[in-house]
């Protein structure tokens, strides 16, 4: 049978030949598959068993069970010693060339049966439940993305946090939680973070400690190795949401109320400039996509991201994406060359996932020269915070400029700002709609809020301004003259 050693003891005959699959991980070198990895169907344990070793007439011990967040039971050191005895020799009876060359499901199929025959002959003893969730475990792990599959599989599930080898955390409605997930050891979890990396061309080791990726459904990834991370690898992800968010569904949740749910689609639709800021997991992201949506089908529009993940629906849409250094520290792509080299590429709309640094100066220079309706996100905990992180990030740059006219330079590019926030329970929440007036008053930038949520008091609650937009009077000839509002 393909898959299997030519002289594995206790084989059963051949059974045909299968399409080929992604490439298998071994234990200690796991390269890249060929394809992303698979989402088998997980039978979920209902009653607990047991599952040990037997060693001759001996008793067989009896691990507990709890639930996890994870994969319905916590493994015991038991169940995990086990597990490695059944890897191992299924690591030495198989062929990883010739497993690599099946299809995905028949690979599956493959391990399960080599996998049973294992446990015959090492004579284990557990429940049913229990041999379909090893099962499970140990196809993850050869073909898969190990003890993650069942976090990844999970549509509730914002982040997945590993801390080593031994904590893995999730977010779950905005609150964490630990589960009880956990990897062989550190270099399992290594190998994992090298497949998943490898994906998009890029490493992680000793020399390339720091990676960013995404999965193959769009999630983002981080990975920091050792030495930089002293307990192990540290793998971060945040999932991409298989359903698209609207701003419907935003009010319906309570982020953000109807009339500033219309006012955002204004904003999109006449191609006002925007910048959306925020802290960490506030769902810049998120909203960004939400805006898109207005955009007109024509338009050509150019994405820069570190790692992909914006979900735009419009067909003429080209994405960007960073790289990078090789090994000899060469063929580095920054988001500045990315931002750059857009405004040859006739773009209409330029969109930048995140900005971090000097590229905030092309961002604003294309807004300002004909690239109207460009977006970004950048960190920053208020609107005003905003305007002085882009100021910094300028002068990152080493532009030296004078500080009114890098103010002028914001104040003639920028026209709203959107602020979205992560409150303590968790919820997060569109804060500030808030209007760069355009003009100074001193070396001070003028501002008005549109919208601004209130805190205080309980529950919160969205409190509109009476002040008017005064959009129509600087950007009259480009926006409110020849596109409808609604």
């Amino acid at each position: 049978m393909f898959g299997r050693r030519g002289n594995d003891t206790g084989n059963r005959p051949e059974s045909g030949t299968r399409p080929p699959a992604p490439k298998p991980a071994a234990p200690a070198a796991m390269p890249a598959p060929a394809q992303p990895a698979m989402q088998p169907s997980r039978t979920q344990a209902a009653q607990p068993g047991t599952l040990a070793k037997t060693s001759g007439p001996t008793g067989s011990h009896q691990p507990g069970t709890q639930q996890s967040s994870g994969h319905g039971r916590e493994k015991t050191e038991s169940y995990y010693d086990t597990k490695s005895q059944v890897f191992s020799a299924l690591i030495d009876t198989i062929d990883l060339s010739q497993l690599s060359r099946m299809a995905p499901d028949a690979a599956r199929e493959e391990i399960r049966d080599i996998v049973n025959d294992i446990i015959a002959i090492k004579n284990f003893v557990m429940s049913i439940a229990e041999q379909e969730e090893l099962l499970d475990d140990i196809c993850n792990d050869v073909l898969g993305y190990g003890p993650l599959e069942p976090l990844l599989s999970r549509d509730d599930i914002a982040d997945i946090m590993v801390n080593g080898s031994r904590r893995t955390y999730i977010e779950v409605d905005g609150l964490l939680q630990e589960t009880g997930i956990r990897f062989r050891d550190n270099q399992q979890l290594l190998n994992i973070c090298q497949r998943i990396v490898s994906q998009v061309g890029r490493r992680v080791d000793e020399s390339s400690p720091i990676c960013d990726a995404r999965l193959p459904d769009g999630s983002r990834v981080n990975v920091i190795a050792p030495p930089l991370s002293l307990d192990g690898p540290t793998l971060t992800i945040r999932k991409f949401r298989k359903d698209k968010l609207t701003l419907d569904q935003l009010v319906r949740f309570g982020a953000i109320s109807n009339a500033g749910a219309e006012l955002l689609q204004i904003i999109s639709r006449v191609r006002c400039n925007v910048i959306i800021s925020g802290g960490t997991g506030s769902g810049k992201t998120t909203l960004l996509n939400c805006l898109t949506r207005y955009i007109d089908a024509h338009e050509r529009i150019i994405t820069c991201e570190d790692s992909a993940e914006l979900q735009l629906q419009q067909p003429h849409v080209v994405r960007l994406e960073t790289r990078p250094p090789n090994l000899e520290g060469e063929g580095e792509v920054t988001m500045r060359d990315l931002v750059k080299n857009c405004l040859r590429m006739r773009p209409e709309r330029i969109i930048v996932g995140e900005v971090r640094g000097p590229e905030v100066f092309d961002l604003l220079q294309a807004m300002n020269t004909g690239h109207d309706g460009s977006m970004g996100t950048i960190h920053a905990n208020s609107p005003r915070e905003c305007l002085n992180r882009m100021e910094a990030m300028i002068a990152m740059g080493g532009y030296v400029l004078p500080q009114k006219t890098v103010r002028e330079i914001i104040v003639g590019s920028v026209d709203i700002i959107i602020q979205a926030a992560r409150l303590r329970d968790g919820s997060r929440r569109i804060t500030h709609i808030t209007e760069v007036v355009g003009g100074l008053e001193g070396d001070v930038i003028t501002t008005q809020d549109l919208v601004l949520y209130d805190s205080q008091g309980g529950g919160g609650r969205f409190r509109p301004h009476s002040r008017q937009p005064q959009l129509d009077r600087h950007r009259a000839s480009r926006l409110l003259g020849t596109r409808p509002l609604l």
